[in-house]
């Protein structure tokens, strides 16, 4: 029984196809049986990687009262800082502050009858006490977003399909969402969720972690291994979105952060590649002996899986964010699934 994740390398992902089929298999396989891996070699540079944990603990040590200037109460786009105790999964709070950074676009104008998921597109809330913070995150955001789609076309390739067979959902439009995240110490006999159990919806999701442990990956039901920090690596794991588009090949694994102890905090970095909003996940045709190791998307009834990205994704941020989403979808919420 696995006790650890496995460590797979993107520049051995990337060398001449006739070299390479090894690698990508052991992706493909590592994907369908786990569904998380540590990646190294993926070429960010360690200058960024730095640049972004400082801004990060920079953002999160400004006044109570300078974060709440930029709370996501403020946004319709599901933008900004909450404190701990805001975010809800499963139904229990989740002991974990917050900054939510998506694409920086214009918001749409609605128009009667428009689907409600066109409201998360829009811009970001900044800090002006802290003004580097954005260029330093929009760099974060440029070097993910390629990092992201390297490994994503390597996915295409370990299936047999196009290595732009991805590229359609992606669009020009991609749903690109960095997660600053702090994750305060509890005392013992406090909750412990730091993040409750849940899966990732989107393609891919690439976390920088601190030194302190807490992430926790459910790799076969009920057993759950620490997915301790690596110096240099990203954990990166599937989202529902491969999950769907594969039949089940392809696994988004359930995952969960334990909060530290009191007196100590964690740190972490979330990077998630989504799709277009306005996109429909297809079922992609793999090779027959592929085809026959799909094991069918895996759909909790409390929280079904739904192709249509936009309202995926919404229905998600409505169920975690109540607040927001009784402020600015209130006319929606009865009709999203939930």
């Amino acid at each position: 029984m696995a006790t650890t994740l496995p460590v797979l390398d993107l520049a051995l992902l990337e060398l001449p196809d006739a070299e390479q089929a090894h690698y990508l298999a052991e992706l493909r396989e590592t994907a369908r049986d786990v569904g998380f891996f540590y990646l190294v070699n993926h070429g960010i540079n360690p200058q960024l990687l730095q640049n972004v944990q400082s801004i990060t603990r920079a953002f999160f040590a400004l006044p109570d009262d300078e974060k709440q200037r930029v709370s996501m109460i403020h946004s319709p786009h599901f933008r900004g800082y909450n404190r701990a105790g805001v975010e809800y999964t499963r139904e229990q709070r989740d002991q974990r502050e917050q900054f939510d950074i998506g694409a920086e676009r214009e918001a749409l104008a609605l128009q009667p009858g428009d689907p409600a998921w066109k409201q998360l597109q829009g811009p970001n809330l900044w800090p002006e006490s802290l003004p580097q913070l954005r260029p330093v995150i929009h760099a974060w955001q440029q070097a993910m977003t390629q990092v992201s789609l390297r490994l994503l076309r390597a996915f295409a390739r370990s299936l047999s399909l196009p290595p732009d067979a991805f590229d359609a959902l992606y669009g020009t439009h991609p749903n690109e969402h960095v997660k600053l995240i702090r994750y305060p110490g509890q005392a013992a006999d406090a909750s412990q969720q730091g993040v409750g159990a849940h899966k990732d919806s989107g393609f891919l999701t690439f976390l920088l972690q601190d030194d302190q442990p807490g992430l926790q990956v459910e790799v076969t039901p009920g057993h759950w291994v620490d997915a301790l920090p690596k110096p240099g690596a990203f954990v990166v794991n599937i989202g529902e979105l491969l999950e769907i588009a594969t039949n089940g090949y392809l696994r988004a694994t359930v995952h969960r952060v334990i909060s530290p102890p009191a007196s100590q905090e964690r740190l972490s970095i979330a990077f998630f590649l989504g799709a277009q909003l306005d996109a429909e996940v297809p079922l992609y045709s793999l090779p027959p002996e592929l085809a026959a190791e799909a094991r069918g998307p895996t759909s909790d009834p409390s929280n079904p899986l739904l192709r249509e990205v936009g309202w995926n994704y919404l229905k998600g941020r409505l169920r975690s964010h109540r607040d927001v989403a009784q402020r600015y979808y209130a006319d929606t919420l009865h009709s999203v699934k939930s």
